[in-house]
């Protein structure tokens, strides 16, 4: 084993379970002689579907899915398993009765019930008390305007988070962990629940579940699992349960010079702060204080990512097209920068179906030339989603960098999109930063990390030593003597 670190006393084996609204990964975590390994066992496909008059994830689908990932990890880990943390994108929920069971499949995010429900509610609490309150970015799609929406049900007794359901499931107690439950926007910069706003949607704070930090041992598991000798005394431990911030729990810099981008359906752009940002600036710019590891807030901006290729697509697939993303981007870069970008973060454009003729759409209400809808223009319409998205990561930064008075040296990109080359390139050139690609399984390594942190407390150690310890090599982006120190 390296001579640079030392495995914990306990050399049971980990696993993380990583959410995913397009796939979801069972990862197993083993110390073996040549130092730690961390083993993808089992991914299956997820997607929402209209169900029930809604837009819906197939929880119960998930839940047998993830049963089979953990039977594998039980045979590959014959050392036994010492405990298992989950995470996922943020603000879907589960609602659950008396008896911990789902009232019904959760609803997705995108779901159109929260068009009207986001007006109706601030008629009862504006907009700019909810931003005082919670220091949260203003979105249709959070917790609470949704809540707002479910239809009363007498045998709603309280609801949890999908990765906080999850656990649940497998037998530890109801929770909401902190980097999650700040994302519903209906906890309090003090880090408890708004009584305020919990009135205003009809709801209490003695139906909210209670509040857990990353790191935190909610129990053991439960059920048939439990019955395999792997999994013996294995606890359930709830890492960063929101993805974003476990991906950020695995970069592994301990310095304050540098900002991140989680590359995936959104563009997640910020940087971590030892406290939170709510000044008028902050709050007119639409900047959002989520809880982080360690204590630490991560301020950022939701920007819409890789969500407007993928809708373009699915379009394209509708009429017959195949096409590999990898031939796509490299199609792309033969295409030069068009002396305009798309406005990527337009409302018409986070939403589902026909993704070119929605572009299309923007390019003619500015008064711009619009792009050919077919397969055949699909590099062209690429090389200006790519451009775009670049173009809108320097401004966020640039109002981040103003907001907060930090300079980057680094930008930090992880998450699926970080496999573009070509946006990183971009984007190192928009913003004149150095570009790491931290990996596209930052959330495993960072969901380990939390783990180990909330194991290992004896010496306590923060979760970017464990990231250090664990994290492969770092690839950089090539070709950057531009990259200096920079306001953005």
């Amino acid at each position: 084993m390296s001579a640079e670190w030392s495995a914990p006393s306990d050399r049971r084996a980990l696993v993380a379970i990583d959410l995913g609204a397009e796939s979801c990964r069972v990862s197993l975590l083993r110390w073996l002689e040549s130092g730690p390994e961390t083993q993808l066992v089992y991914r299956f496909a997820n997607r929402a579907v209209e169900l029930n008059g809604g837009l819906r994830w197939r929880m119960t689908h998930i839940l047998e899915e993830i049963e089979q990932g953990l039977m594998r990890c039980a045979d590959i880990a014959v050392e036994g398993v010492r405990s298992i943390g989950v995470d996922g994108w943020a603000v879907d929920y589960v609602r659950i009765d008396a008896r911990g069971f789902a009232i019904a499949e959760p609803f997705c995010y995108r779901d159109e019930r929260t068009i009207e429900a986001e007006a109706e509610l601030h008629e009862r609490l504006s907009a700019e008390r909810m931003r005082e309150i919670t220091g949260i970015q203003l979105l249709r799609i959070n917790t609470v305007y949704q809540m707002f929406a479910d239809e009363p049900d007498s045998n709603v007794v309280t609801w949890l988070n999908l990765p906080e359901f999850v656990m649940h499931s497998l037998g530890g107690r109801p929770v909401a962990e902190l980097t999650n439950a700040t994302h519903t926007q209906m906890l309090a910069l003090d880090g408890t629940w708004s009584d305020e706003i919990l009135e205003a949607i009809g709801s209490s704070v003695s139906s909210a579940p209670e509040i857990a930090l990353p790191g935190t041992d909610i129990g053991r598991l439960k059920g048939r699992l439990a019955g395999l000798p792997a999994f013996v005394d294995t606890r359930l431990v709830v890492p960063c349960c929101h993805d974003t911030a476990s991906a950020i729990a695995a970069v592994p810099d301990v310095g304050h010079d540098w900002a991140y981008i989680s590359s995936g359906t959104w563009s997640l752009v910020g940087t971590l702060l030892d406290a939170p940002v709510n000044t008028p600036q902050a709050r007119a710019a639409n900047f959002t204080n989520l809880g982080g590891p360690d204590g630490k807030i991560c301020f950022h901006k939701n920007v819409n990512g890789m969500w407007i290729l993928r809708q373009c697509f699915e379009h394209w697939s509708s009429r017959g097209a195949t096409m590999e993303l990898s031939a796509l981007v490299d199609a792309s870069c033969a295409f030069a920068a068009k002396p305009y970008v798309l406005d990527v973060d337009d409302p018409d454009l986070l939403l589902p179906g026909n993704m070119p003729a929605r572009i299309n759409a923007q390019l003619l209400r500015r008064g711009l030339p619009p792009c050919g809808e077919g397969p055949s223009d699909a590099a062209e319409i690429a090389s200006l989603i790519f451009h775009s998205l670049a173009a809108r990561y320097a401004e966020v930064l640039q109002s981040i960098s103003e907001i907060t008075g930090k300079r980057f040296r680094r930008l930090y990109i992880f998450g699926g999109g970080s496999q573009n080359q070509f946006l990183n390139r971009l984007t190192e050139e928009k913003t004149g930063l150095r570009v790491q690609t931290a990996g596209t399984e930052s959330s495993t390594i960072g969901n380990f990390a939390v783990q180990l942190s909330g194991l290992e407390r004896e010496p306590y150690e923060p979760t970017s030593v464990w990231a250090r310890r664990l994290l492969p090599a770092r690839h950089d982006i090539e070709s950057s003597d531009h990259a200096t120190v920079t306001g953005v």
